[in-house]
């Protein structure tokens, strides 16, 4: 079971998190129901996600997850790890790299975990990267890594 996520109630909690590895997020399972309503909502009908009998003979030897799907996750499953009660808005800000090292195939279970890389002070709010690691049950590389910028206004 994944421990209570941290409450961030301050700048001062905020930048002790620095190099602070939180999680992992409970366990999501990648159905090929999301992968095929995320396929709809961004018009990526590509073979190798939702075509589970052309996909059996392809590489993977069945359908994967979009990285994008993936990268998607991330916010979702933050909420297990961190949350944020500090200033009035969270707003995404972007993200500075993001990589898919290993698949993510269909039935797979999903775990998040993430590192608060970097925190600067700006007038009246905060510019804070997150490093998150999706990880796959059972393999030992992550299926997506991202730096994600969250600008926390005071």
């Amino acid at each position: 079971m994944s421990a209570a996520p941290v409450v961030i109630d301050s700048a001062e909690v905020l930048h002790g998190l620095v190099g602070v590895e939180l999680g992992p997020s409970r366990p999501l399972v990648v159905t090929q129901e999301r992968i095929d309503a995320f396929a709809d909502a961004t018009g990526d009908h590509q073979w190798i996600h939702v075509d589970p009998e052309r996909a059996a003979d392809g590489p993977y030897g069945g359908t994967i997850a979009h990285g994008y799907l993936t990268l998607s996750l991330v916010s979702g499953l933050s909420d297990d790890l961190f949350v944020v009660e500090l200033g009035s808005a969270r707003i995404n800000y972007g993200v500075d790299r993001a990589r898919f090292p290993s698949p993510v195939p269909v039935g797979s279970t999903l775990r998040a975990s993430c590192t608060v890389v970097d925190v600067v002070d700006r007038d009246s709010s905060w510019l804070v990267t997150y490093r998150f690691t999706m990880q796959v049950e059972g393999q030992d590389r992550p299926a997506c890594v991202v730096d994600k910028l969250s600008l926390i206004l005071a």
